[in-house]
């Protein structure tokens, strides 16, 4: 699902070596900007999508014509005022919105598909650096991003200590966990086991692992949520009928509400780009960087953190935010921490959750202040 309808393109022409050691060069980085960019150039927020966003952060998006996947917190008068703040947010390398990704094809015109090079967190943001170089913007009033978009941000601050004078990463975390290996495994092999995957080349080949997708997505959303909010939305409740119908049907709410979401992302999201991202996921550890000691991928920055956890997120638990903070702490970095209370699990920062929306206004208004 590569389309050009409605996407703002740059064609970056700087050679960038990845981590793999291919280099790519002349590649498109499709992006979406909310607000204005003042006559200081101090006012820019960019914001990193997490696995399945893209540039289009809040209002409708223009190709799928759903609301954007951050409008609860960005726009006019909300979180992230776009009415005081230039918001600059970018698909993906590797993504399937616009920027180089494997639905891309090679000098041959062939499609990528797995032909296209593994890429990591680290070169995401080496690729999106160039926007900066683009709007001209010397130094980022903040980045921010939730879940990958968080890994982003933290990749992006100890690549470049210098360029952003806050930094939010929220619901995080600076290596995945061996079961969040695990589950994005489960998500790769759901889709590679689809007859129609086709060893990656079902474009050429006209066909679509849509169902091996759906069950990757439906893996991945149940850990999205908390125990206690699927409990308490869905419990054991039927799907429209009386009674059990002692078959494989989808008799209970949560398995309706599943097969539901696996659908409408097969119509949005690609395969290939799901293989990539989420290896790039499991690849990112930010202390590995740095020999072990995650304090020394921010010692050369004098930003101003504030980390958001959220008390149900079990895929990225508060923990393992804290552990951020503590490597923050052991190097006297100016540091926020705040937990929010929350049954709504992982996507908490997406959805209207009114602790978590004051608490990132609040800090990011007073910083403004301070600027």
């Amino acid at each position: 699902m590569n389309t050009e309808k409605n996407i703002k393109t740059l064609i970056v022409k700087k050679p960038l070596k990845l981590d793999c050691g291919k280099t790519i060069k002349d590649f498109p980085i499709a992006y979406e900007t909310y607000g204005s960019l003042n006559s200081k150039k101090d006012n820019a927020i960019l914001v990193f999508h997490a696995l399945t966003g893209d540039q289009f952060v809040t209002g409708i998006n223009p190709v799928t014509n759903k609301e954007g996947w951050w409008s609860y917190t960005v726009g006019p008068d909300k979180a992230i005022d776009t009415n005081k703040y230039f918001v600059i947010c970018s698909n993906v390398i590797g993504g399937c919105m616009g920027s180089y990704g494997p639905s891309h094809k090679d000098s041959d015109q062939k499609i990528f598909g797995t032909n296209f090079p593994v890429i990591t967190i680290n070169d995401m943001v080496n690729a999106q650096y160039n926007l900066l170089d683009h709007f001209g913007i010397d130094k980022l009033f903040s980045i921010t991003g939730g879940s990958m978009g968080g890994m982003q941000v933290l990749q992006f601050i100890s690549n470049f200590p210098n360029k952003s004078k806050t930094v939010i990463p929220i619901a995080t975390t600076s290596s995945h966990s061996a079961q969040n290996i695990a589950f994005n495994e489960l998500g790769r092999q759901a889709i590679t086991a689809d007859s129609n995957w086709k060893d990656g080349n079902y474009t050429s080949n006209e066909t679509n692992p849509g169902k091996g997708l759906a069950v990757a997505r439906m893996a991945a959303h149940i850990t999205y949520l908390s125990k206690k909010g699927l409990q308490e939305k869905f419990g054991r409740k039927l799907q429209e009928r009386e009674d059990l119908k002692f078959g494989f049907d989808a008799d209970f709410q949560i398995e309706s509400y599943l097969r539901y979401q696996g659908s409408v992302f097969v119509d949005r999201f690609d395969a290939n780009s799901y293989l990539y991202i989420t290896r790039a996921m499991d690849y990112f550890d930010l202390a590995k960087q740095f020999k072990g000691n995650l304090s020394e991928a921010f010692i050369n920055t004098r930003a101003k953190f504030f980390i958001i956890s959220f008390t149900s997120d079990w895929l990225y638990p508060t923990q393992e935010n804290k552990d951020i903070v503590i490597a923050l702490n052991s190097i006297g970095a100016d540091v926020g921490f705040v937990e929010i209370v929350s049954d709504k699990g992982h996507d908490s920062f997406l959805l209207d959750v009114p602790d978590f929306l004051n608490a990132l206004k609040n800090f990011l208004d007073k910083s403004y202040e301070e600027n």
